[in-house]
């Protein structure tokens, strides 16, 4: 497997963008979630305040933390039907099963113009 590793300068950052979840809570307050990170989490009497208090959560940690980029190599994989490609090239009654299947899908192909 190859990984690569790619890193940027936050300066060539200027926003970046994360999905936060919004649950009205029993009690009335609102809690705001940061999907993939759920222990990013504000629990405030509005939206607002949640949502920026889950922000100011987020820039803390990013502050002695850094974000990179992935690049994985997709494994090689055989397509598992390939097993099954040519298990009938020595079978004798190989062509006439062939022949049966062309006369039936021709037949099929009249049957339904006559329709």
């Amino acid at each position: 497997m190859n990984l690569a590793v790619k890193s940027t300068s936050i300066t060539t950052v200027t926003k970046l963008t994360y999905d936060v979840l919004i649950e009205n809570q029993q009690d009335g307050t609102v809690k705001a979630t940061l999907l993939g990170l759920t222990n990013c989490q504000g629990l405030e009497n509005t939206e607002t305040e949640a949502i920026e208090k889950v922000s100011q959560s987020l820039q803390t940690r990013l502050e002695t933390a850094k974000i990179v980029t992935l690049e994985i190599e997709a494994p090689k994989v055989k397509n598992p039907l390939m097993k099954f490609a040519g298990m009938h090239k020595d079978n004798p009654l190989f062509a006439e099963v062939l022949e049966y299947i062309e006369a039936e899908r021709s037949q099929l192909d009249l049957d339904n113009e006559m329709k």
